[in-house]
């Protein structure tokens, strides 16, 4: 038998819309939007259900606002990849990918992504920003030559 954690959930992350499933009922999965009132209240609905531990999709970057707006509010984030809470194939509905992955992180078969910290979240972004100037530098030399050969 599987010991389950009543306090996990779990996100389907979307660009438009995240469902939140705190347990495996139908009821149990609400449906929010992606702006900053809507975390906020996703927050407040998690805490409303007792909800501790919260795992989600690294999916595009439509998850970095969550996970800090979540943070925020005191939850332990599990910021998995997606390949690890693939479904069975079939009718496949953001309201059982949130079910699945609640179900998966309350009988604690979900994993972590690694996630940088904030120094190195920043040096990584002055390293990005200098190899894009780098690379425009590149361009624009090689197309100067290119038509000083014409």
């Amino acid at each position: 038998m599987d010991i389950i954690n009543p306090h996990c959930a779990g996100i389907d992350i979307g660009s438009r819309s995240h469902f939140v499933a705190v347990g495996q009922a139908l009821e149990d999965v609400k449906e929010f939007g992606v702006y900053a009132d809507d975390l906020t209240e996703i927050c407040l609905h998690l805490k409303k259900h007792g909800v501790t531990s919260v795992a989600m999709e690294s999916t595009g970057n439509y998850w970095q606002n969550l996970y800090v707006e979540l943070e925020k509010h005191g939850l332990e984030v599990t910021l998995v990849n997606g390949k690890f809470t693939k479904n069975i194939k079939g009718k496949k509905t953001d309201v059982k990918d949130a079910r699945w992955i609640q179900k998966l992180h309350s009988i604690g078969l979900l994993t972590g992504s690694f996630l940088p910290d904030q120094t190195t979240e920043t040096l990584r972004t002055f390293c990005r920003q200098r190899q894009n100037m780098l690379d425009l530098a590149t361009k624009a030399s090689h197309k100067m030559q290119k038509y000083l050969k014409l």
